[in-house]
């Protein structure tokens, strides 16, 4: 059974926090921005015969409202996976972060060692800083991005046949929709995550400075990328990745950016290998 808490953050923020359940070692889970921790829920169900999953939805996405400070500096983020770790009574647990929320989780082992007891990230936002520095061109397409829809029904025939959900499990894109969007007073639903909030989330990417963390992290550091991925050129991830202590890296063959709602066997047959544990089964 899903459990929700409130956790309140370092500089007053709240977030919505998860218990998904589960046996064994503790592993928290973080999204990408834009998403939500429920779209977890299928590699939770893979995984948690052996692990006991967590989860949070980050400030400003899902059931988290925008932060109080107005701050999305991804080093808060950091701080938010720290204080849900803290209220569950997690000490040091396995990480797993998806896009932004792995980058949030180096930031976060960097500025506090020891938070946790290794890392399984997919494609953590590591670039090296653009030369002359650029605005991160996700921050249009956020605010663009269509925010209304007369049912979940409609959402969902919506996004099925469109880039990148057209690579999603049909499970992922109804996940996507159940918790990504609210009902609006005025009919149909409204997403969770204002386009505001993500566009904000987004504009912090390369402030954050994560790359440059990366020497701090001496903790074991799985990275997954994905084969067709147009996020990350492979030749800056695997730099990225000597740049670890103890870094390693995976690619995945046929999968992109949004492995995590793509194949979920796969993600988490990985995680299981990256965190010790054999598959089941």
């Amino acid at each position: 059974m899903e459990r929700e808490i409130r956790v309140r953050s370092d500089d007053g923020s709240e977030v919505a926090a998860y218990d998904f359940g589960g046996d064994g070692p503790a592993v928290l889970f973080g999204h990408a921005t834009g998403f939500h921790a429920h779209l977890w829920l299928p590699v939770v169900a893979r995984v948690r015969d052996r692990l006991h999953c967590y989860a949070w939805d980050a400030r400003g996405h899902g059931r988290s409202g925008p932060p109080a400070s107005g701050d999305y500096a991804w080093a808060r983020s950091g701080d938010d996976a720290r204080a849900v770790a803290a209220a569950f009574g997690l000490a040091a647990p396995m990480g797993v972060g998806h896009s932004g929320a792995g980058a949030a989780m180096i930031l976060a082992e960097a500025d506090h060692p020891g938070s946790w007891t290794r890392l399984w990230l997919f494609e953590p936002v590591v670039p090296e800083p653009p030369d002359p520095p650029e605005e991160n061109p996700l921050v249009g397409i956020a605010l663009r991005r269509r925010d209304h829809f007369d049912s979940r029904q409609a959402a969902v025939a919506n996004f099925t046949p469109k880039p990148p959900f057209d690579t999603f499990t049909p499970e992922a894109v109804a996940l996507y929709v159940e918790y990504g969007f609210v009902d609006d007073p005025e009919g149909g639903i409204t997403l969770a995550c204002r386009r505001e909030d993500e566009a904000a989330t987004y504009a912090e990417a390369m402030p954050a400075g994560a790359r440059r963390r990366l020497p701090e992290v001496h903790r074991p550091v799985h990275v997954a990328l994905g084969e067709l991925t147009a996020h990350f050129p492979h030749e800056s991830m695997v730099a990225a990745v000597d740049l670890l202590p103890q870094g390693e890296l995976e690619v995945m063959a046929g999968l992109g950016h949004f492995g995590p709602f793509e194949d979920p066997d796969r993600i988490a047959r990985s995680i299981l290998s990256a965190s010790g544990l054999a598959a089941s089964g």
